[in-house]
This record gives C-alpha cells, sequence and structure tokens, in this order.
C-alpha cells in the first residue's frame, strides 16, 4: 500500500533542500544575529512545491494583539497568532496539517503580516527539515518584553465581543444586574473605547436603552399600583368619617 502523495510530496521537497540548505544570510544589528529572509525561503520553496505539485494553504487560528512601548514611550503592536498550514497534494488530494506560531512587534499596521511570515519560516522550516550552520537555540537568550499597556483584544475579536455583551445586557431584568455587567467587564470597556471607539459607542447605546426599556417597565408597573392605593386611602377616609357617626348613633341609642 502506497503512502499518500502529499508525504511523498514533502520528502522529495525535504530531500533537495537537504543537499544545500538555505543560509541566514541576513544580519539583524539590533540584536546581532543572522537569519534567513522570508523572501529567501520563498524563492527556494516555490518552484519546488509547484514540481511536487504540493499547495500550502495558511489559515489564522487564533491571534492577539497587545499595545506596546519601546525605550522611547512610541508606541508598538506585538501580535501573536497560531497558524494552520494545509500541505495539499495535487495528485490525489491527500493532505497534512502544520500548526506553527509567530510573533511580531511592528511600530504600524505590519505586526499582523510579519507574525504570518514568522509562523510560516518556522512551519516550512521544521516540515522540511531545512538545514543551516549555527541555527540559533531557543534556550540561548531569555529577552524582556516591554511592560503591557493595554489589555489583549479577546480571541473573538471586538465586535463579536461587543456583540456577546450586549446580548448579556439584554437578558438583565435589573439596573443593578446591568452595573454588574459593566463592574466585571470595566478594564475590557477601557480597552474598547481606545482600540474601537466606533463598537464602543454603540455597545453604550445598547446599555442605555436596556436601562430606558427597564426604567418604562417599572414605571408602567407604579401606575398600575397607583389606583389601588388610592382606594385603599379613599376606603380609610370613609371608614374613619364613620366612626364618629356610629358612636354617636350608639349614644344616642343608649340615651334612648
Amino acid at each position: 500500500m502506497s503512502a499518500p502523495s502529499v508525504y511523498s510530496a514533502i520528502n522529495g521537497i525535504s530531500a533537495e533542500l537537504a543537499e544545500c540548505g538555505l543560509a541566514k544570510n541576513h544580519v539583524n544589528e539590533a540584536d546581532d544575529y543572522r537569519y534567513r529572509s522570508i523572501d529567501d525561503l520563498l524563492d527556494r520553496l516555490a518552484p519546488l512545491l509547484a514540481r511536487h505539485r504540493l499547495c500550502v494553504l495558511p489559515r489564522v487560528k487564533e491571534r492577539r494583539l497587545v499595545e506596546r512601548q519601546d525605550d522611547a514611550q512610541r508606541s508598538l503592536f506585538h501580535v501573536s497568532l497560531k497558524a494552520a498550514f494545509v500541505l495539499t497534494s495535487v495528485d490525489d488530494g491527500s493532505s497534512h496539517v502544520v500548526t506553527a506560531y509567530g510573533e511580531a512587534l511592528d511600530a504600524s499596521d505590519k505586526a499582523t503580516a510579519k507574525a504570518m511570515s514568522a509562523a510560516y519560516k518556522s512551519a516550512m522550516i521544521q516540515t522540511s527539515c531545512i538545514p543551516v550552520a549555527g541555527s540559533e537555540d531557543a534556550d540561548r537568550s531569555s529577552p524582556r518584553a516591554s511592560r503591557k499597556t493595554h489589555l489583549a483584544e479577546p480571541i473573538q475579536g471586538w465586535q463579536q465581543w461587543a456583540r456577546d455583551i450586549e446580548d448579556m445586557v439584554s437578558l438583565c431584568e435589573t439596573d443593578q444586574a446591568i452595573s454588574l455587567v459593566q463592574e466585571r467587564n470595566r478594564d475590557l470597556l477601557k480597552a474598547l473605547s481606545r482600540e474601537r471607539a466606533d463598537v464602543y459607542r454603540q455597545l453604550g447605546e445598547a446599555f442605555g436603552s436596556r436601562r430606558e426599556v427597564l426604567q418604562e417597565r417599572t414605571g408602567t408597573a407604579a401606575k398600575a399600583r397607583s389606583p389601588k392605593r388610592r382606594q385603599t386611602a379613599k376606603t380609610a377616609l370613609l371608614i374613619e368619617q364613620a366612626t364618629p357617626l356610629t358612636g354617636k348613633s350608639k349614644r344616642e341609642t343608649k340615651d334612648a
């Protein structure tokens, strides 16, 4: 019984890369280490993937965004993500999923793209066992990240998180329950106001609308009770007014 074509393709690519490997031709001057760029990897892999009829289909499974600051107090965006790369053979449709993680810092909007590149490099290098001299061991150093300034974006994203909170508020039956939801999610609500002011505003409107509904409901109940109270007061007044008359009648009856 022959193995699925996806594994034959991976083996073929690994065999070709094993002959010369992929050198670390670039230098990170800030931290003084050599590395292989994503462009170098793509240049080597692209013709091999085509030759062995193998497709690589990426899919992001998890993503987190945290805002940090550098030594000069400038904002940096740190993205960490979990990606799945589906290796699929064109010959028989067999596939194998390789999961990898990537992290990156950027001062603009490139953090996610950089993290994806890191995850792709990690997945492809480890899957194909691409050799290189002087590989950096993970235990060689232990860098310290700058302090965390903001909470990470929820796994489901700000938009879906806000919808979940809105659904929770819609089920609240008292103003105290709404306040409890706000208190338990205070930190994330503050982060939402900074990251997505438009979503924060919409969520605030949902809080306000629910409170108005509860106030109207309370007002309607109070009005429903008011006639009963007035009727009770009127009855008590009639009884109080009738008591002297009843007493007088008794005395008059006794005198008679």
